[in-house]
């Protein structure tokens, strides 16, 4: 029998729903399933026992005696540690911040709390959401990076410590670190998802994000973290989707058009990525996808350097004061970002966001209503040494261009490391890209099973 703590968020909340398993239990194996491999695998930077099994008890009495709030009610949450939580230490992996405690919650878990969901405490982040590797070890290998920034949500969504974790993307932290893990991985539209109260990258590009281990789950986190936010600058005036509603009553006979994005993707792929992209396309084709290939906008070139110079331009501007101050105590890669970021040149930065919206324009155009969502290799190539978080080039561009997108598991290669493809669709489109994603996932049937470092 499978423990609770291998359950999704839709298999666990149908069981707690109908009183099968309570939140208490739930919690308890994950926590039971954190002691055995956190020491090896370093996915968190706090664990809240306490906080999480008194939630866990409360939510079982409230659940007992008047039903469920909705599908998150009793669910487990992994927290990526920029997320502020009132009364519980956020640190963004720096010593800078290494004792400090907010005094209020983010939008997002804010949303989560009302939700019902548990929080079990804070995953590991690389600093400051940036490009220095954590500590946290690929379960798949632990000679190879789980990804960054949000290293320790992918992971313990991957062994099983949690059914979902939260993270964050300004380049590519969300999808990358989600595809090494061999697990799903969601970064909506910039604006769809509220990141008051979660500590900046840089402002333009900060999207928040979450891993599950299938589509629908991604789904549910969706519907409960979107809506309009005006505390949040770049919150968009449009209201929570009902991304859920839409797949479970989806037509069965429906299929998608999908584009095959070329150009700089195939030049970047190793051979095996590209097999695996050539396979996923076959099998997806001869299901009855209508696939055909795009070929992208000349304002793609130079899109992931516009990237660099906006998030280093305003990295450089979120820590210029304590970088002042403390310069020292910053990580390697990091200080160079912000030291880096104070020299580039503002019209630099200006025609950065220049190209940024040009590449947008020309990308709704070309995905226009010829397709539901184009597809590409999640990664150039499976996770490399831990001396790296990953190349983020798949995921940059739709990061500064900010579309959804949406990564999926599609197999292990032969030393055992998972591979997986990406979906990307217009603005505010998650509806469609998840109804994508999750007929891929259907049609495709791949299941990679669980790490041999976790309990089976």
């Amino acid at each position: 029998m499978s423990r609770p703590s291998s359950l999704t968020i839709s298999q666990a909340a149908r069981q707690i729903a109908r009183g099968d398993l309570s939140p208490v239990e739930l919690v308890q194996d994950c926590l039971d399933v954190i002691e055995m491999l956190e020491p090896r695998l370093r996915a968190w930077e706090t664990i809240d026992r306490p906080g999480a099994m008194e939630t866990a008890h409360a939510a079982t009495n409230e659940i007992t005696k008047n039903g469920v709030r909705g599908p998150l009610h009793g669910i487990p949450v992994g927290l990526k540690d920029i997320y502020f939580t009132n009364g519980m230490r956020t640190s963004m992996g720096s010593r800078v911040y290494a004792n400090f405690i907010p005094e209020y919650d983010c939008a997002a878990v804010e949303a989560l709390k009302a939700s019902g969901a548990i929080i079990l405490g804070k995953t590991v982040t690389t600093e400051f959401a940036s490009g220095d590797p954590s500590v946290t070890l690929n379960p798949w290998n632990q000679g190879r990076t789980p990804g960054g920034s949000s290293s320790g949500s992918s992971v313990a969504v991957a062994v099983g410590m949690c059914p979902v974790a939260t993270g964050s993307q300004t380049a590519g932290s969300v999808n990358r670190p989600a595809a090494y893990n061999g697990i799903v991985g969601l970064k909506p539209t910039y604006g769809r998802v509220s990141r008051w109260g979660v500590f900046p990258v840089s402002w333009t590009l900060d999207t928040l994000g979450w891993m599950t281990r299938e589509v629908r789950d991604a789904a549910i986190m969706l519907d409960a973290l979107s809506g309009y936010d005006p505390r949040d600058p770049g919150s968009a005036n449009r209201p929570p989707t009902s991304s859920t509603l839409s797949l479970d009553y989806e037509d069965l006979a429906w299929t998608p058009r999908i584009g095959i994005v070329a150009g700089p993707f195939a030049d970047l792929a190793d051979l095996e990525t590209k097999a695996n992209l050539h396979q996923v396309s076959e099998a997806l084709a001869g299901a009855g996808a209508i696939v055909d290939f795009i070929d992208l906008p000349d304002s793609v070139l130079g899109i992931n350097e516009a990237q660099v110079i906006i998030d280093y331009s305003e990295a450089a501007q979120v820590h210029r004061e304590i970088h002042s101050q403390r310069a020292i105590d910053f990580a390697p890669n990091v200080r160079s970002r912000i030291e880096a970021g104070q020299l580039i040149p503002s019209s630099a930065y200006v025609q950065a966001q220049q190209l940024r919206r040009r590449f947008r324009r020309d990308m709704e155009d070309a995905i226009g209503g010829a397709f539901d969502a184009l597809l590409s290799p999640a990664t150039p190539a499976v996770a490399p040494t831990p001396e790296t978080t990953g190349n983020p080039a798949f995921q940059a561009p739709w990061t500064t261009a900010g579309l959804p997108a949406l990564n999926i598991p599609t197999a292990l290669n032969p030393v055992g490391l998972p591979l997986g493809v990406q979906f990307i669709a217009r603005g505010f489109e998650e509806e469609r890209l998840l109804r994508v994603g999750r007929w891929a996932e259907r049609t495709l049937d791949v299941d990679l099973g669980v790490p041999e470092v976790a309990p089976r």
